[in-house]
């Protein structure tokens, strides 16, 4: 019965894929109108990332390198699109602007958004029947591969369901190109997964809805298996081990092996997806759930380049988050070293709590916060790459993350940390409780991911800190203070410059 059900809720389920044409050039396009009608490039170091059609039309591709595009092409017109500022703000208000139809919006990527228009469907086709009109008409164009036209049944609520959808896609594209001067393409279908993969049939600047009866013909049409979204690189290259290459293929091979070969969860997903079968919600995606930024390049071969390039990168960073409101409590970085198979997918990260104190100066003392966040992302650098050998990396990615709101109240600031509420000194168990407190959230993390052998170095930590602070001729603990107001130990854990902002406070 439950099974039935679901079945017929998901024969309800009506999603639109909405899919922004050539996005990076259209956003230049409205920044500066006397690039329109002109063969148009966006590059990024020196790949053209995208162009316009007029420069599709005279045989420049997606990804081409800017050398190959200009003797494709001698009149290409380039712009430098490594600020993707401009993309990204663009980017929020489509999803904003969906959003005000229907609040089931989820992004992915800046140029696309999936939109759960069920619940409107339904309330228009009830509008419909109580009417006693059934005259309703696609807009865009139907799917069928064959070009062999099935005609629309009417009496068929959920042929009936997507026509309303069409409409309802129509719509919005109208909206986007009204308002924000933006085409796309559109898909509209039963799930997320089909949705997205009819969107792109008839481009730009069109739309395209899928009848169920058109489901496998869809399916049959895709050449290879790393075209059904959510199958990715990796698990397409151990599929083609097994002698499977496309959705067909999937469809044909024996579940138990799959599920031997990949794990019983992951072999029944991908194998529903090769049916067209996906039953995963519209998440909405509310703000961003990290903030990051990379630099890609030839070679970056000496710990000076790594630091350099983290820099560069960081006060961007700090500028979004300082726009967005909330403070990041967790920081990863991410390398991908230079390999001659693995061209693109050959990457590796560690990530680590923020310090409690750093965190109280996102948004307010910027600049003050890019040493010591270099300092922590080389230090994370130093867990990946043994700098004491040649080393190749072609990318770098600072990434923060585990975004919370401003606390309301003074229990986060560093005071909170120092208060003793523990057992006398002397006991170990006391000192590590106060250390893991210190950490904040997220510190089993910074063993698990900073540590390759994943074993505790708090204690080693702990005196390499008392060393450098002895070398620096910082006293021990200020006894001058009340030591019932300050924790000894931890005040010895703590960084110089927030000793000596507590001694100040004190006196």
């Amino acid at each position: 019965h439950s099974k039935s059900a679901s079945a017929r809720s998901a024969a309800r389920r009506v999603i639109v894929h909405v899919d922004l044409d050539c996005f990076y050039a259209q956003v230049e396009m409205i920044r500066n109108p006397e690039l329109r009608d002109k063969p148009l490039g966006v590059q990024q170091k020196s790949i053209v990332v995208t162009s316009n059609y007029e420069a599709r039309k005279l045989g420049v591709k997606k990804l081409m390198s800017v050398k190959d595009a200009k003797e494709k092409c001698p009149q290409l017109i380039l712009v430098n699109g490594e600020d993707l500022t401009p993309y990204r703000e663009m980017s929020y208000k489509v999803t904003e602007l969906l959003g005000e139809f229907c609040p089931l919006v989820e992004r992915l990527g800046f140029d696309e958004n999936f939109v759960d228009i069920t619940e409107i469907v339904e309330k228009r086709l009830n509008q419909l029947q109580q009417s006693g009109c059934f005259r309703v008409c696609v807009s865009g164009h139907v799917y069928n591969n064959q070009g062999e036209f099935k005609p629309l049944n009417l009496q068929d609520t959920t042929h009936v369901r997507l026509v309303i959808g069409s409409q309802l896609a129509e719509e919005f594209r109208e909206a986007i190109h009204a308002r924000l001067g933006l085409t796309g393409c559109a898909g509209v279908a039963s799930n997320k997964l089909l949705s997205k993969l009819v969107s792109g049939t008839f481009k730009p600047n069109q739309q395209t809805v899928l009848l169920p009866e058109s489901c496998q013909d869809l399916i049959r049409s895709l050449q290879h298996i790393q075209k059904v979204p959510g199958i990715g690189y990796k698990t397409a290259k151990r599929l083609e081990t097994l002698g499977v290459r496309t959705a067909c293929d999937l469809q044909a091979f024996p579940s138990a092996v799959l599920e031997k070969e990949l794990g019983v969860s992951i072999a029944q997903r991908i194998q529903k997806l090769s049916y067209g079968e996906d039953d995963s919600p519209v998440t909405p995606s509310g703000p961003p759930q990290s903030f990051s930024d990379e630099d890609s390049f030839k070679k970056c071969s000496s710990e000076v380049e790594v630091k350099e390039k983290i820099e560069e990168l960081l006060p961007s960073l700090l500028d979004r988050i300082y726009k967005d409101g909330r403070q990041p409590h967790t920081v990863r970085l991410t390398i991908r070293q230079f390999s001659s198979t693995d061209k693109w997918f050959h990457r590796e990260s560690r990530q680590c709590p923020i310090p409690p104190h750093l965190i109280q100066k996102f948004g307010k003392e910027s600049s003050n916060v890019i040493s010591p966040l270099v300092d922590i992302l080389m230090k994370l650098f130093r867990k990946m790459i043994d700098v004491h050998l040649p080393f190749h990396l072609t990318l770098l990615n600072v990434c923060f993350s585990n975004l919370k709101d401003l606390p309301s109240s003074k229990k986060g600031s560093i005071g909170f940390y120092l208060k003793q509420m523990s057992p006398p000194s002397g006991s170990s168990k006391r000192v590590r409780e106060v250390e893991d407190v210190s950490q904040g959230e997220g510190s089993a993390s910074w063993n698990q991911n900073c540590n390759r052998t994943g074993t505790t170095k708090t204690r080693k930590l702990s005196e390499e800190k008392k060393s450098s602070i002895k070398k620096a001729g910082i006293p021990d603990f200020p006894f001058h203070l009340s030591p019932g107001e300050i924790d000894q130990q931890v005040f010895r854990e703590l960084p110089e410059d927030i000793q000596n902002e507590i001694i100040s406070e004190k006196t």
